[in-house]
């Protein structure tokens, strides 16, 4: 894993519905303002890759962005519907850095790749609703890690970030 100063790091839930698309790209802009050079995706579909479409966007102005995927298994865009396929696949051709964390599927497989997300990241930006799940475990795992959380989902009392008793 990278040890680069500033790295941002992305999770939220495959149901994500684009409607903080601008706000996420807001938030990626002022990181970039803020010397985060290193954007690190878990390319799940949703939220996952929507943020890497506007980091791939960003590097057509920021040439010196370094794009980092953690993707669970190779071969694993294979279950997305064609659309996504497509997302994935410009966002890989755009990588600067891909980690496979398995050959296959495995049990645990989804927590390895989240762990990797975090490690070493400075930034957080989440799209977490409040539910258990991937999202949540990554979100809780960076807090614990005194990683900087930014959750842009409206659903969810922020407090619950910072207050591990809430949950």
């Amino acid at each position: 894993m990278q040890t680069t100063k500033h790295i941002v790091a992305f999770t939220g839930h495959r149901a994500y519905d684009g409607s903080a698309d601008a706000l996420l790209r807001q938030k990626i802009e002022e990181l970039y303002a803020l010397g985060a050079r290193h954007f690190r995706v878990g390319m799940a579909e949703g939220f996952d890759l929507v943020a890497g479409d506007i980091v791939v966007e960003l590097m057509e102005h920021h040439k010196d962005i370094v794009l980092e995927l953690c993707i669970p298994w190779v071969g694993f865009e294979q279950r997305f519907v064609a659309e996504e396929r497509v997302r994935y696949n410009n966002i890989v051709a755009h990588a600067s850095i891909i980690h496979y964390v398995g050959k296959r599927y495995c049990y645990g497989i989804f927590h390895r790749r989240n762990n990797m997300l975090v490690e070493g990241a400075e930034w957080l930006v989440a799209w977490w609703n409040g539910s258990s799940g991937g999202t949540q475990y990554t979100v809780m795992r960076a807090r614990k890690r005194g990683v900087s959380v930014i959750n842009i989902c409206p659903l969810v009392d922020n407090a619950m970030l910072f207050d591990p008793d809430k949950m």
